[in-house]
Formats: C-alpha cells, sequence, structure tokens
C-alpha cells in the first residue's frame, strides 16, 4: 500500500470517533496492540530524543525499503509512535522523505497533544525522516 493509501484508512478509521476521549483510547489501544521490540533494541542510540517518555525506534533495511520497530514506556506514546510506523514502515527512503504525515492535522492529533507529546510526535516523526535520508544518501532507494 501506498503512503497515501495508509493515511486514508487511518483517517477513515479517526472518523469513527465523535469525540476525543474516544480517539485518546483509540490510540492507547493501538500501543497495547503494538509488538514491543526485542530488549537488544532498547539500547541509548535508538532512544528519540525529544520526547517527555521514552520511546525506542530502530529499523531494517533491506529489498530498498525501511522497516521500523518501536516501543514506548508510556502506552498512548507508544500508540502514537504505532501510527507513524504504520504509514512509513515498509517503504522507501524516497517515499519516506517525500510525504508529509498528513493523516496527522486531517484527524486533528497534534492540535489535541500536550506540547509536550506534540514536541515528542515531531520528535519521533523527525528520526524516521532522518533514518530515511541516512539510507537515500547510501544510494539505497
Amino acid at each position: 500500500m501506498t503512503i497515501q493509501e495508509i493515511e486514508q484508512q487511518i483517517i477513515d478509521e479517526f472518523a469513527n470517533f465523535d469525540e476525543w476521549i474516544d480517539k485518546y483510547a483509540y490510540i492507547i489501544d493501538l500501543g497495547k496492540e503494538c509488538p514491543a521490540i526485542d530488549e537488544k533494541d532498547k539500547t541509548e542510540s535508538n532512544i528519540i530524543k525529544g520526547c517527555q517518555s521514552r520511546v525506542w525506534l530502530s529499523c531494517e533495511h533491506h529489498d530498498g525499503k525501511i522497516f521500523f520497530k518501536a516501543d514506548s514506556d508510556a502506552v498512548i506514546t507508544k500508540g502514537i509512535i504505532s501510527l507513524l510506523i504504520r504509514v512509513y514502515s515498509g517503504q522507501t527512503p524516497k517515499d519516506i522523505l517525500e510525504n508529509e504525515p498528513v493523516f496527522i492535522d486531517q484527524i486533528g492529533l497534534k492540535e489535541h497533544l500536550s506540547p509536550t507529546r506534540s514536541n515528542g510526535l515531531t520528535s519521533m516523526l523527525k528520526q524516521i525522516k532522518m533514518y530515511a535520508l541516512a539510507f537515500s544518501i547510501k544510494g539505497d532507494q
């Protein structure tokens, strides 16, 4: 699936909820469902700087695509990173770099997060883009 198709799925899922309390509950459920990464990947080098809670992001690159895994010690943060992984995992570095996450504004996520969580979301996205940039520089697009 393309990034745009995945984002549309997320937008459609969030459209099922009228109240933000229900959307938060859904994000928490996504966090609970997101598989934990291996303990060996919970290293200092995989921690995303700028997040209030601890968030680990690791990736693998094969067949021209990047595959992300993440974990967090806060379930809502884990739900947020799971949405980003859903959009960007399995995509090429070029596609990741060229596509900003429009679903975030479409579902109203950033405006309903606390400033610290909003900064964390920005840091998560930045780290995903940095991995994509690193792989694209290597010429593995």
